[in-house]
């Protein structure tokens, strides 16, 4: 299934606003020109022309930010004769006000469109590290369904604090869901180093308990090379899910982090609390933590949704928690992308707008076996 972002209502709007934004230089030359002629002499309303390459700067190039102007001038001067039968110096001194803008707006178009070309480069070159660091979710593992909903808090950002894995192993489909401490480039350069972690481990390590120990030994490593002067103190709440091929079952470790709900194939909704509380990543070691998984009925049928304190702690305007398992009941019939685009509506307008924290949720489905094969006793 494909990932569902914020990044389409972003630009829904944007190719309209554009085609006006452009088109507005020329309409008010031909604004400015129907007033001018239908009013008497004394209302001037050609001296709005002026502006018209100065709007033509906000998103034309220079070349075309000139040919606006030269259009302005022009309309200043049929105006002049329609008006005066000559060029007088009233209508003089609109067109060199005209052509100083037009110099000015020109100029400015050209820095613009140097900007907007270094800028497209290194947002290019984000993106592809972006990428590096999360890369895309695959749709399917083995007989398992992925579904999964990102936001990052951060303006043009693609990537925040928030991080997520699936990969396929010799013990099943190994999943990590995980909240870096923190935001910003710190927040970030941890959660590249766990997920880095995670997919050197997941391979190999024999359970949870052991893939979660990994995991706190890379991150230590990464606390005594990291740049930031903080790195020994951030931490990273974390879902581990195991789901085996081989058994009607899913292996839980939770790291200090958010329950997950289980929604049954009958219809039930049910948050899945740790046995025992563990802490978060990088304060295992301190607290003297031994780390403990779950084992949970997971059937054909059977979903399990991993997501970040961005979902379970969005606020309303009275200050009341996101009410999730309340939702998630609503929405329990519904194919993986339909319920997570309900999650994500919903979410907005409980919220009364974009989320001010990263957001990931992430819906895993053991889907039926083919016809003709059998479902393997627990």
């Amino acid at each position: 299934m494909p990932t569902i972002t914020d990044d389409s209502d972003s630009h829904r709007s944007r190719p309209m606003l554009g085609t006006v934004v452009r088109l507005s230089p020329f309409l008010l030359i031909a604004l400015s020109a129907a007033a001018d002629a239908e009013t008497p002499a004394g209302q001037r309303y050609d001296r709005f022309v002026v502006a018209a390459p100065a709007l033509a700067a906000a998103t034309w190039g220079p070349l075309g930010t000139l040919l606006i102007g030269l259009l302005a001038v022009v309309a200043e001067v049929v105006l002049a004769l329609i008006r005066d039968d000559q060029v007088g110096a009233a209508a003089a001194s609109v067109i060199a006000a005209t052509v100083t803008v037009t110099l000015a707006a020109s100029y400015t178009s050209g820095m613009r469109v140097r900007r907007e070309r270094d800028l497209a480069l290194v947002r290019s070159v984000a993106r592809t590290a972006q990428q590096v660091v999360l890369r895309p979710l695959p749709d399917r593992l083995n007989d398992v369904d992925l579904a999964l909903y990102y936001s990052a808090a951060a303006e043009q950002a693609q990537i925040g604090g928030d991080l997520y894995e699936a990969v396929r192993t010799p013990f099943g489909v190994r999943i990590i869901l995980g909240d870096v401490q923190g935001k910003g480039l710190p927040a970030v350069e941890m959660a590249a180093a766990l997920l880095g972690s995670f997919r050197e481990a997941a391979y190999d390590a024999k359970d949870l308990p052991a893939l979660a120990r990994r995991l706190e030994t890379g991150l230590q490593r990464y606390a005594e090379r990291a740049s930031s002067p903080d790195a020994a103190e951030r931490f990273a709440t974390a879902l581990l899910l195991e789901i085996p091929a081989d058994r009607p079952e899913a292996h839980l470790l939770n790291c200090g982090h958010p329950p997950p709900v289980l929604l049954r194939a009958d219809g039930a909704v049910l948050p899945v609390e740790p046995e025992v509380p563990l802490p978060p990543l990088n304060l295992s070691a301190l607290l003297a933590s031994d780390y403990r998984a779950r084992t949970l009925p997971f059937g054909p049928g059977d979903r399990v949704l991993l997501y970040t304190d961005g979902v379970s702690e969005s606020r309303d305007r009275r200050g009341e928690f996101y009410p999730l398992t309340e939702r998630l009941a609503r929405w329990s019939a519904e194919p993986g992308t339909v319920l997570l685009e309900h999650l994500r509506g919903d979410l907005r307008r409980y919220a009364g707008g974009p989320a001010d924290d990263d957001v990931a949720a992430l819906l895993a489905t053991r889907l039926p076996p083919p016809t003709g094969t059998a479902v393997p006793d627990p």
